[in-house]
């Protein structure tokens, strides 16, 4: 198991340990300021940071202490004012005569309650707290940018942080074996003779010879020490070649109407729906894709500027824009290697025969290679005929289609959320 210790300095006055429980420890109540910031907030300052109140009751804990100890006689007063069932007024504000937000009262006590800031980072992880890509899978091969390092055996050359200490120590030892072996041999051999030579009678021994292997089993033993416990011979670094690994590439394209019949509060709201998607994707994914296309009459491949502010309008076809996704897919986005996904907006409004042509285009050419696609409606009236005609693609991939009807910006945060909800495996 491999720990990894943070060990950045904190902001001053500040712990990130304590300040991520108390996050986890309220999230409900932060999760209910974000969803209501959110539904407030412009198309300019969607991902800002946003402050964040938690009514002082809630953030009360119990806390132990002594008691009185040893025993105590206790008179209670008698009750001469109440009765079972009796109702008391609670002291403090909210009660328009107490401290708190209404007439000046002389009377009452509370307390404000506990605000504190989210940053950004934290803010958009509250945002898209349990949300993700529907059906994303890994596809083929499509090029080796994209490989993970496996472990291939071991090496003699490395970097200290891939050293293998287990296999190093067994080098070590078995090099310090084979260097020491015939040293101690001979020593061994030395010293038998050292004996020899001094359990012979004192006439007989040979001062001369007793002198040599005295001096010969100090350099063998010299030599015995000299022998290093580990070197860097011995080291063995883990090896880690790079495998190409199938690609989770995936491309979102985002269709909006921008016809005559979209009012200026329709569009504010459609951009509003695909702001959130583009900060999800750019947050939570690194290889996502972003294909704009807006439409009237007529479809165009736009830049994001252009798709957020340009002011062009028009007739409406939509089929128009569902060609173009297809004429795209088929030029620069092989099924095969890419994940792809669709969202668009619209107020439902369509020419003629046309939402028939849209149907026949999803069932027949978009939908057999679409990951999923989401079709929101901005409009407080009643569904027209391409909501109709979606019913019927819905009806046959109900579990890669999905549609959803917004009637006014309160309504984009919940839809999104339940668009891009995070499913369970099969479902």
């Amino acid at each position: 198991m491999t720990y990894f210790i943070d060990r950045r300095a904190n902001a001053k006055h500040k712990s990130a340990v304590n300040r991520q429980r108390f996050l986890d420890r309220y999230r409900t109540h932060i999760k209910r300021s974000v969803e209501e910031a959110v539904n407030r907030r412009s198309i300019t300052d969607m991902e800002r940071g946003e402050k964040v109140s938690i009514p002082s009751r809630d953030i009360s804990e119990p806390v132990f202490q002594h008691g009185p100890g040893g025993k105590r006689a206790i008179v209670a007063p008698g009750n001469k004012e109440f009765v079972e069932g009796d109702r008391l007024r609670r002291p403090g504000g909210g009660g328009g005569d107490g401290a708190g937000e209404g007439g000046a009262s002389n009377q009452g006590e509370g307390m404000d309650e506990f605000a504190f800031t989210l940053s950004r980072e934290e803010f958009l992880d509250f945002v898209f707290d349990g949300l993700e890509l529907p059906h994303l899978e890994r596809k083929n091969l499509v090029d080796l940018d994209e490989v993970r390092p496996v472990r291939a055996g071991v090496s003699k050359e490395g970097v200290p942080a891939r050293i293998n200490i287990v296999r190093s120590m067994r080098e070590a030892q078995a090099r310090r074996i084979a260097m020491r072996a015939p040293i101690r041999r001979a020593l061994r051999e030395a010293m038998e003779a050292l004996a020899e030579e001094e359990r012979k009678d004192p006439v007989l021994r040979n001062p001369a010879r007793i002198t040599e292997l005295k001096a010969e089993i100090e350099r063998l033993e010299k030599r015995l020490e000299a022998v290093p416990f580990i070197d860097t011979y011995d080291l063995r670094y883990n090896n880690l070649v790079d495998q190409p690994q199938p690609s989770s590439k995936a491309v979102m394209f985002c269709v909006m109407d921008v016809s005559g019949s979209m009012t200026q509060a329709h569009k504010d709201i459609a951009k509003r729906f695909f702001l959130l998607l583009y900060l999800f994707l750019e947050r939570n994914y690194e290889k996502v894709e972003l294909v704009f296309v807006r439409h009237h009459t007529a479809a165009k491949e736009v830049d994001e500027e252009e798709f957020f502010y340009s002011r062009e309008t028009g007739g409406t076809i939509v089929s128009s824009a569902l060609t173009l996704v297809d004429e795209i897919i088929e030029a620069r986005y092989p099924p095969g290697q890419w994940n792809l996904y669709v969202a668009q907006a619209s107020d439902g409004d369509n020419w003629d025969d046309d939402s028939i042509t849209c149907r026949d285009l999803l069932v027949e050419r978009l939908m057999p290679r679409l990951q999923y696609f989401t079709y929101v409606e901005i409009t407080p009236h009643a569904h027209q005929a391409l909501w109709e005609e979606y019913e019927r693609v819905e009806a046959e991939y109900p579990e890669r289609f999905a549609m959803r009807q917004i009637v006014e910006a309160g309504d984009i945060y919940p839809v999104f959320r339940e668009l891009f909800k995070r499913r369970i495996a099969g479902t």
